[in-house]
């Protein structure tokens, strides 16, 4: 306690002899009325001795001399308990303010109505709501002051229904609500998303003529911009009179929380230096949020060296948001070392780099860059546990999203396993990141007991369940728990409609999915778009009724894109229909795609139908579109370190008996039906423009299967990523080595997950398109 301002405390005079020529009336700079004068200035604080007349001298002491005072039972003034309970909110006391009510009944003093709510102003900022009410209703007199200060509690404890009742309970009894009062509510309001409510209170003020007030007008723009109304946001803004640095940065601060308001936001920020504000460091880290949004670097380092220039460079905030501007923009050495040469970091500093390199990998130029980014989260995860600091469930919901994306499985159930011991699984955000690592790793079964598990479901989490069922070959599953969604009150989204529309389509139940197609743009009004119909005309390929994909397109009249184009010319070619697929192909070449993909697929089409001319057109185009090659990449992790394969890889130690076990294992396969396709090879070499159709190549993902068969336990699941769409010979060898074997076989290729088991695949055979 010794932190709290010592206080002036006045008492009885034979305790502390009388200084001569003492003013006593006038305090020195430690009192209380020094620091807080607004409260205490003007209140007379004095003592008889003995009944005399002699006032007492002014001493100042510090809070625990005070409390000692008080126990010995010495006589006081009320005003004496106001600084007290003053040191109470400054340490938190609760037990200090509950002690001083007690002396306060004692002495008589409880019925001062200024030191009543002092003591509801305590008890509230100590967070003691119930014993607030409790003296609150027991006090005979109440002043705005009084009702201000309850309800300004409530809404410091995040209690707004309450304060919303406070205030209409003080409406009710006649009385007139001061601008803090209304500060307050519009505060409570806009906690509350209660922009309803909020349109009173802003009448209120224009009725009590409070909006000339830079507070009230500053409460106004955070409740409108929260509430998405910008256009009364800037109205309540343009309206502020007497703009401070706080109403440019709310205005600033809600640019940078919304999703389309970066370029207001940063026009902002421009007229604020304009017209002489200077910003502090809750605008600048905004500032620097909406250079990471824009990606603009070049503004960014100017608002650091206006960082630096106005002092506030070391401000943890402040670095956090230039160190992820950093990230966002790949420039992983300086975030590095920035977050190196910080003395003091926070939890906010730690997630700040992991989230980045995962927004890094999302954006990564490759695959082999983003896989990069990824350990260097991991690394940065396993730094922060060694660290005095401890995860939280931001931390714990980005780091599960690196293991998503990695497919590192093994990683995943670590950090599962101290969600549970940390208390963070039972937040909705961590487990539903857990759902869907386990989706994305291809467990579906622990995906299941994660989400069957947990006691709250957002959207996200029932949709993320949905599109995993769909994409592990359980569309049945995926459809009843669309059902079971929309019984549970939850409103689908145009995202969960293309996973239970993906699920019809594996499925083949086409009534099913006209039926959910139109109950999304009739019941739930959602506009289809080109995810919505890549689905119908997945189902209907699949079927193998192309004239029908065909027909749907015309009669809904929507462009299709690369993607739907491309899956047509692989449904028509595996369903020998190569009339439609040479139709399908001639509408992709016109498309210009800008996938290399996209190519390889109708090269090897022309190739295997040994159309030349087609395929002498289509590398002119790869040649103009300057798309460079197709490199293919797998990955898998065996016990914490990962094995990268390109086609054709020979660097591994155990490559002779990784190439000897697949020989023998595709010989094998030969013997119960597998039967190699003709294809373009992928190439890895820019001198490699022409391979030979047709030549037999192992591609990376059957080496790395190779190698799991090789390293991993009997009956051990082996899971692998790819950088690129899987072939139909691997994908057609892989399912016939799931059975000679007996193993599951996952493959996460850059389209859609793969699991083969007993000479089956989950994609039902419609994953492959190469």
């Amino acid at each position: 306690m010794a932190s709290v301002p010592s206080v002036t405390v006045p008492v009885v005079a034979s305790g502390f002899p009388a200084a001569g020529g003492a003013d006593s009336r006038r305090p020195p700079p430690s009192s209380v009325a020094a620091t807080d004068k607004n409260n205490w200035k003007g209140r007379s604080i004095q003592a008889a001795q003995n009944g005399g007349t002699m006032e007492a001298p002014l001493r100042p002491l510090d809070f625990g001399e005070a409390m000692d005072m008080l126990r010995e039972g010495k006589t006081v003034q009320s005003a004496m308990y106001v600084p007290l309970l003053h040191g109470c909110v400054e340490t938190g006391s609760l037990g200090g303010a509950r002690a001083l009510h007690g002396h306060m009944v004692k002495t008589g003093t409880s019925a001062d109505m200024f030191v009543a709510t002092s003591l509801v102003n305590a008890y509230m900022r100590c967070g003691a709501s119930q014993d607030a009410r409790s003296l609150f209703d027991q006090m005979p007199e109440k002043n705005v002051v009084t009702w201000t200060a309850l309800i300004t509690g409530y809404t410091l404890n995040s209690q707004l229904v309450e304060a919303l009742e406070v205030f209409v309970e003080m409406l009710e009894a006649g009385r007139y609500p001061s601008h803090y009062t209304l500060g307050a509510m519009l505060n409570a309001c806009s906690a509350s998303n209660n922009a309803d409510l909020g349109n009173q209170v802003h009448g209120y003020t224009i009725k009590y003529d409070a909006l000339s007030i830079t507070s009230i007008g500053n409460s106004l723009c955070r409740l409108y911009a929260k509430s998405g109304n910008w256009e009364s946001a800037m109205r309540a803004f343009r309206m502020v009179p007497d703009k401070n640095v706080i109403t440019w940065t709310t205005m600033i601060s809600a640019c940078a929380e919304g999703e389309n308001y970066t370029e207001l936001g940063l026009t902002l920020f421009l007229d604020m230096l304009m017209d002489g504000v200077i910003p502090n460091e809750f605008t600048l880290t905004s500032v620097m949020s909406l250079c990471g949004t824009r990606l603009d670097l070049n503004l960014g380092k100017q608002v650091q060296a206006l960082c630096f220039k106005i002092g506030c460079h070391t401000n943890i905030p402040v670095k956090n948001s230039t160190m992820y501007l950093y990230l966002r923009k790949g420039e992983t050495e300086e975030a590095m070392q920035l977050f190196e040469g910080m003395d003091d970091v926070s939890i906010i500093t730690w997630n700040a780099m992991i989230s980045g390199y995962a927004q890094i990998m999302e954006t990564a130029k490759d695959d082999l860059h983003a896989r990069s980014r990824g350990f260097e989260a991991l690394k940065i995860f396993r730094n922060l546990k060694r660290s005095a600091m401890k995860p939280d469930l931001f931390t714990f919901s980005s780091i599960l999203s690196v293991c998503s994306v990695m497919m590192a499985l093994e990683q995943g159930e670590q950090i599962h396993a101290q969600t549970i011991k940390t208390g963070f699984l039972s937040d909705v955000v961590v487990n539903s990141a857990l759902v869907n690592m386990y989706n994305k790793c291809g467990c579906i079964e622990d995906a299941t007991k994660a989400f069957v598990e947990m006691s709250t479901r957002t959207l996200v989490t029932w949709t993320s369940m949905i599109s995993g069922y769909s994409q592990h070959g359980h569309p049945q599953e995926a459809i009843q728990l669309f059902e079971d969604m929309r019984f549970a009150g939850v409103k689908p989204n145009e995202i969960t409609f293309v996973s239970v529309l993906s699920a019809c389509s594996y499925a083949g139940l086409v009534e099913k999915a006209e039926h959910y197609f139109n109950m999304m743009k009739e019941e739930y009004k959602i506009e289809p778009v080109v995810d919505h119909y890549g689905c119908m005309i997945d189902m209907f390929v699949r079927l193998g009724r192309l004239d029908d994909a065909f027909s749907f397109i015309k009669r809904t009249g929507f462009e299709p894109n690369e993607a739907i184009w491309s899956s047509l010319v692989a449904g028509c070619r595996s369903h020998g229909n190569m009339e439609l697929a040479f139709y399908a192909a001639d509408r992709l070449l016109e498309l210009k795609p800008k996938g290399v993909e996209t190519y390889v697929l109708l090269l090897n089409m022309f190739i295997s139908n040994g159309r030349w001319h087609d395929v002498a057109r289509v590398r002119k185009l790869m040649k103009q579109e300057d798309l460079g090659i197709l490199r293919d990449r797998s990955w898998i992790t065996i016990k914490d370190k990962v094995y990268f394969f390109r086609a054709n890889d020979k660097t591994h130690e155990l490559s002779d008996e990784l190439y000897q076990l697949l020989e023998n294992l595709l010989e094998k396969a030969k013997t119960i039906g597998f039967e190699p396709y003709q294809n373009a090879e992928l190439c890895d070499s820019e001198d490699d423009e022409k391979p030979p159709a047709g030549s037999v190549r192992h591609h990376s993902e059957r080496l790395a299967v190779a190698l799991g068969l090789i390293q991993t336990p009997p009956g051990a699941t082996v899971r692998i990523t790819k950088n690129i769409t899987m072939c139909r010979d691997c994908h057609s060898s892989i399912k016939f080595i799931s059975l000679l074997v007996n193993r599951e076989i996952v493959v996460r290729d850059s389209k859609r997950l793969h699991k083969f088991k007993d000479g089956q695949c989950s994609c039902g055979d419609f994953g492959a398109l190469l």
